[in-house]
């Protein structure tokens, strides 16, 4: 955040997941005690319109302290299941949003199910967004990713089956700044005629639209916005869901699998034999009937109906009719 030019500031309290007993345990009650004070004075200084956070254990004294100074406040929710912090927390907000319907019940009403906020994925041309990526024209592409942090599992995959992967198709692998200099190796160790089919980088940021739109399969873990993505590009997955945090990520890969959009493998079933049988969708005739299914949960307008959300809490004005909102997230930004 400083680096984009915004002010940052922190709360003493930090993660409430420590599991084994040690000094944390006894510091972090402290910690989220002292954060409270710390979320009153920063409020009282900023004196904000509104609050819009996305749980986390840091959202816990920033809506407590909302609640007592009567800002409003939207708490938004990515996961299927909701995470402990979200449940401790979720009355203290004026109003919630969640990305999947089934979240809908487990949360305190008014709840609107709004999706997930994504970037603008809308006009992109697929051949343009190829060439833009280096990827050659013919073979169907494959994209993995794993998320904003790299992923052991995935890279160790890629490497054990790119050799085979590259005769059939071509590959996008974003694989983290740490993991580059390997998959770089991999890469030269290719034939040279079939280099170009393996595209390695660090991560895409501006060019994410272009990947997400010039493949035809994608790789990857459960999170919100992967999922969300996945689905308003139209694009097939093979879900390896991260296997920890509460299994959140299993419940957010079964509402894919459930529609028909997505492939789930456990992650300790995960390997290059695995992602070589993937690659297999490439070539077959349900791949395009997955991907009707994942563009049928598609919410591209989820950050607009966000914003109408908060305008409407920023205003004081009444809450946006569900039926208008509902409609305003299937629309495309």
């Amino acid at each position: 955040m400083p680096a984009a030019g915004l002010r940052l500031e922190r709360l003493i309290l930090r993660s409430l997941r420590t599991v084994d007993a040690s000094l944390d345990t006894l510091l972090d009650p402290l910690r989220l005690a002292a954060s409270l004070p710390q979320a009153l004075s920063l409020l009282l200084r900023r004196r904000p319109d509104v609050i819009y956070t996305t749980g986390g254990y840091v959202a816990i004294p920033v809506l407590t302290a909302a609640a007592l100074l009567r800002i409003p406040s939207l708490l938004w929710e990515g996961n299927r299941v909701p995470g402990r912090s979200v449940r401790l927390s979720a009355r203290l907000a004026t109003v919630r949003a969640v990305s999947y319907a089934g979240t809908l019940p487990s949360l305190p009403v008014p709840t609107y199910l709004t999706g997930t906020p994504i970037r603008a994925l809308g006009g992109i041309d697929r051949a343009e967004a190829r060439r833009r990526l280096g990827v050659p024209a013919g073979p169907p592409l494959m994209l993995v990713f794993g998320g904003s942090q790299s992923v052991r599992r995935l890279d160790d995959a890629v490497a054990e089956a790119v050799g085979e992967l590259v005769t059939r198709c071509a590959v996008i692998h974003l694989t983290g700044p740490g993991s580059l200099a390997r998959a770089e190796a991999s890469r030269d160790a290719l034939p040279a005629e079939l280099r170009e089919r393996y595209r390695p980088f660090a991560f895409l940021r501006e060019d994410m639209a272009a990947a997400l739109a010039a493949a035809e399969l994608l790789v990857g873990r459960a999170g919100s916005s992967t999922l969300a993505e996945a689905a308003a590009a139209g694009l097939p997955m093979v879900v390896v869901p991260y296997p920890h945090a509460a299994a959140h990520q299993r419940a957010n890969a079964a509402e894919m699998e459930a529609a028909g959009a997505a492939i789930v493998i456990d992650d300790s079933d995960f390997d290059g034999a695995a992602l070589a049988r993937a690659a297999d969708l490439l070539f077959e005739a349900r791949l395009a009937d997955m991907a009707a299914a994942a563009r049928s949960l598609g919410r591209p307008g989820a950050a607009a109906a966000t914003v109408a959300l908060l305008q409407s809490l920023i205003e004081g004005a009444p809450l946006p009719d569900r039926a208008a909102l509902d409609t305003q997230t299937r629309e495309a930004t």
